[in-house]
């Protein structure tokens, strides 16, 4: 099966099955593991508390440090799909996710479409996204989103970590606009939903104080795509939320 969306975000590709499985962990530095110990520690428990995942694309860009800031602002944690050709660009800001407990995954190098590629072309793209994060973080990320949410059967064969997409889609490249980003993340998400964004845009990062508050009034709580998940994840497999 071939699963394509024509633009960023236009349409939600469909999902494979999920099952339970333990993702084998990189080796990190003494730092990195204390901050993963950490972020464990500090995460809720999504049984018992209403989460939800934020996760912004095609970063690190000029304005990712504010969202780190408004996230810091309300003891948020979110995951940021990494483009690796950007990340030598801004270190800084990539070890700054890190460090302060969010979850980076691969986006691919250059955000090329994979199901145009072959196997091996697929493994080179994320082996060279996955060192770059890895140089800055010492972590390997233990997910990835296909560009466009893209997939067929040969990326899927290739890719051997879970495949992360997402239930609510604001569109946010389309409209840059922040009252609508705002609105359609409030009016859509729920109860473990993923929420896609993309914070090389000004308007979205001007959105997320917003959403951010409106979300906490609501009663939901922050978590990375891998702790609203838990065990819920296997290599290869799709993951979209956790309603």
């Amino acid at each position: 099966m071939n699963v394509t969306l024509s633009k960023p975000g236009l349409a939600l590709a469909a999902t494979g099955g999920l099952a339970l499985a333990a993702l084998a962990a990189p080796a990190a530095t003494a730092d990195t593991a204390l901050s993963a110990q950490a972020r464990s520690l500090a995460a809720p428990d999504c049984a018992k508390v209403e989460c939800v995942a934020l996760t912004f694309d095609d970063g690190p860009g000029e304005h990712t440090d504010e969202v780190l800031d408004a996230l810091a602002d309300h003891d948020a944690a979110a995951t940021f799909y990494l483009l690796g050709s950007k990340v030598g660009n801004l270190p800084d800001t990539v070890a700054r996710m890190a460090d302060e407990g969010h979850e980076i995954g691969n986006h691919s190098w250059e955000h090329d479409d994979l199901a145009t590629l072959s196997g091996d072309e697929v493994e080179d793209d994320l082996r060279r996204t996955d060192e770059a994060i890895e140089d800055v973080t010492g972590e390997k990320p233990a997910t990835m989103r296909p560009p466009y949410g893209s997939l067929d059967d040969t990326v899927r064969g290739a890719v051997d970590r879970p495949i992360v997409l997402w239930d609510v889609d604001t569109l946010d490249w389309q409209s840059r606009d922040s009252g609508a980003v705002t609105d359609v993340t409030l009016e859509e998400t729920a109860r473990g939903s993923v929420v896609l964004f993309h914070d090389i845009h000004e308007s979205t990062v001007d959105a997320v104080p917003d959403i951010l508050d409106g979300l906490a009034e609501d009663g939901y709580h922050f978590v990375t795509v891998s702790d609203l998940a838990g065990d819920g994840m296997e290599a290869g497999a799709t993951f979209t939320d956790a309603r």
